[in-house]
């Protein structure tokens, strides 16, 4: 009986879903035309396309996995020409404003210095959107590695983005830590290793 009960509320959901946002509902025609549907997030101001939230979410794909491959074009290619960065919550200290070139210059530097870094960031959400200037979220994971020992670290982070020339770019990046795992020293090792390979 309770397998009958799940498999029919499994397949309602599949066939006829009922979206709610900003207290309008809208009821679309099973997973596929709900994925292509316009979606109003809480404090948006405009409804952002679909077009749009991918190009988001390509975005900020490309800064994780761009940064995990040494991919130092494809990552400054997701940034706008100047791009504030926050880490303050896991490394204090105050936001920095710089060039987009200065932060790759920055990056590239230590992370190469790690035998292996893995970026996951999920849940992404487009919490407000205006025109050409959007703010999105998402969690993440970020595991590095050196040898057996391993520093991971978890929380979320937020995205203010400008559409430049019809492509997404980050202007400001906040990075909230929420936990880590291992050995936060590993940053230290990376970047020295990264210096004598110069």
């Amino acid at each position: 009986m309770r397998s009958l009960a799940l498999s029919t509320m499994a397949a309602a959901l599949m066939t006829s879903t009922s979206l709610a946002f900003d207290g309008v509902r809208q009821q679309v025609e099973g997973p596929a035309d709900a994925a292509a549907t316009d979606f109003r997030r809480v404090g948006n101001s405009e409804t952002i396309g679909p077009d749009d939230r991918a190009a988001i979410i390509d975005t900020i794909t490309d800064i994780a996995a761009g940064a995990d491959r040494h991919q130092w074009d494809r990552v400054r290619g997701a940034f706008a020409d100047n791009v504030t960065l926050d880490y303050t919550s896991l490394w204090g200290g105050a936001p920095a404003t710089q060039s987009a070139d200065e932060v790759v210059k920055q990056w590239s530097g230590p992370l190469t210095g790690f035998d292996r870094t893995l970026h996951l960031v999920t849940n992404h959400a487009i919490v407000k959107s205006a025109g050409a200037t959007a703010t999105a979220e998402a969690d993440f994971q970020a595991v590095h590695r050196i040898g057996d020992k391993f520093w991971v670290l978890m929380g979320r982070y937020r995205y203010d983005l400008t559409k430049v020339n019809a492509a997404w770019k980050v202007s400001r990046l906040v990075m909230t830590y929420t936990h880590e795992t291992g050995d936060r020293g590993l940053v230290t090792l990376a970047a020295k290793r990264a210096d004598e390979r110069g």
